[in-house]
């Protein structure tokens, strides 16, 4: 991976519908080019997908909270959790709780009615986002150095 590679990653990172040409321009190769370095990329596991920023708040979801889990029934407790249309992000982890979750509900009484249900499993303790300074931040140190 050269540096144009995480250029175009970057470029990508800040609008995945930017066309072709636009990129080719930005960074002053051809479309066929860049083309084939996007194929490439995509073949070899860097792209796995493109998406669409979607905005909680309009959607109705106006509380985001994260919650650590200890669950003594994980394969239950992780089941319930696919299942569950309020949690976005779902992650196994080590120490005291067995899971991180990233929860977004209407209201902060559907959040307690979530929690309560949750409680089946196990116990928690949850954060409760007051408000975003970025997320999903672009950083170029996660890509190697060129070889």
């Amino acid at each position: 991976m050269d540096q144009i590679d995480r250029k175009i990653l970057s470029i990508l990172h800040d609008n995945a519908r930017i066309t072709i040409s636009e990129m080719s321009r930005m960074i002053a190769m051809s479309q066929p080019a860049v083309t084939e370095r996007l194929r490439k990329l995509e073949e070899q596991g860097v792209i796995t997908g493109y998406r669409a920023e979607l905005s909680l708040s309009k959607l109705g979801k106006h509380i985001t909270a994260f919650v650590l889990f200890k669950s003594n029934s994980c394969k239950e407790f992780e089941a319930f959790s696919e299942a569950a249309p309020e949690i976005v992000d779902f992650y196994r982890t080590s120490g005291e709780f067995n899971y991180l979750l990233k929860v977004v509900t209407e209201t902060s009484e559907t959040l307690e009615g979530f929690l309560e249900k949750c409680h089946t499993f196990g116990f928690s303790s949850t954060l409760v986002v007051l408000s975003t300074r970025f997320e999903d931040k672009f950083f170029p140190a996660f890509l190697p150095n060129e070889a």
